[in-house]
């Protein structure tokens, strides 16, 4: 059994990760850390975890952790995913793992240097329903992709979310848009040339509330738009010369009327329907993430797939900036 050091009590831990961990066939939750001792022993208590540290340092050491999952403010994700390499533990970290390409360079290093296993925590590529995409385009269900278009809102005015706070590197950019750029990268095995964004930045928070993007790739465009300050919702549709593939829970697994793809061909005259019931997409991925730490043949999100994606970010900051289409 793979054993995870929780490091803090970040809401996402307590409400999908731990529990996905607990229901796996592989990992069991050894440990809490907080910076509040009290708390720490509390969300341990409550999770059933044996141990439990009033700093993170005191976790990296313990001989009783063999990874973290880190779901820290994303401002501290890069610093404490380098310490806990350095500490020899594999890492799971939540995404953004960086707020700029660059800084995932040192990331990789440090993997290899130490030889661990390092994750950016991108559930939606361990769901069934992506990998169903990736084959149905794969095998030319919908003939030639042409175009992909999503959206991925919230509303969220909380003055005390880190989602609306610059230095802890909130804003919608780094919260949700990397969603639909790492499901058509997955989904495509292809990587976008250059884009083309616009961002609107809050006046209280200072943070970017509104971003859209078009974004070419060689044989295909994406083009959706991200917000933390409209109302709920998520689409993404990939559309071929022969038909388009629909989903309707692409990034929350289990939302709305749950999880299913929708292949439509051409003339609208024959749908497909592939349902997933049941699935936990946090579950899959920690599995997935132990069996790969483990040294078993696993498919999982690398920190080359972080860079890759995280230059596609660091390209809508610089084109909204110059207001021009900007290389990736």
């Amino acid at each position: 059994m793979f054993r995870f050091g929780i490091m803090s009590t970040a809401k996402i831990g307590m409400e999908q990760v731990i529990p996905a961990i607990q229901a796996s066939e592989n990992c069991v939750v050894s440990a809490v850390a907080s910076r509040d001792l009290k708390k720490a022993r509390k969300v341990a208590k409550r999770f059933g975890a044996p141990l439990s540290f009033g700093s993170y340092d005191e976790m990296l050491a313990s001989d009783e952790v063999d990874g973290v999952y880190i779901p820290l403010p994303t401002s501290q994700h890069a610093e404490w995913t380098l310490k806990a390499a350095a500490a020899g533990k594999h890492v799971l970290c939540e995404k953004p793992i960086s707020l700029n390409a660059a800084d995932i360079k040192p990331l990789i290093k440090a993997r290899d240097k130490h030889g661990v296993l390092v994750s950016e925590a991108f559930m939606v590529t361990y769901h069934p329903q992506w990998f169903k995409v990736r084959e149905l385009i794969n095998k030319g269900a919908i003939g030639s992709l042409r175009q992909v278009e999503a959206s991925f809102s919230y509303y969220n005015v909380d003055p005390d979310n880190m989602r609306n706070n610059v230095k802890l590197g909130g804003g919608v950019i780094p919260d949700i848009a990397v969603y639909p750029i790492v499901a058509t990268r997955f989904a495509t095995s292809m990587e976008p040339k250059r884009l083309c964004s616009t961002i609107e930045f809050d006046p209280k928070f200072k943070t970017d509330r509104y971003a859209s993007a078009q974004v070419q790739f060689d044989t295909f465009d994406l083009s959706f738009y991200v917000s933390t300050q409209m109302a709920l919702r998520q689409s993404i549709v990939f559309h071929g010369d022969k038909g388009f593939i629909e989903l309707s829970a692409p990034f929350n697994s289990n939302l709305y009327e749950g999880d299913e793809v929708r292949l439509q061909n051409r003339n609208h005259t024959e749908t497909k329907v592939f349902r997933y019931t049941g699935v936990n997409q946090y579950k899959l991925q920690v599995e997935s993430f132990a069996r790969a730490a483990a040294g078993r043949k696993q498919e999982y999100f690398s920190l080359e797939d972080s860079y890759a994606n995280q230059r596609v970010i660091d390209a809508m900051y610089l084109s909204a900036k110059r207001s021009a289409w900007v290389k990736v």
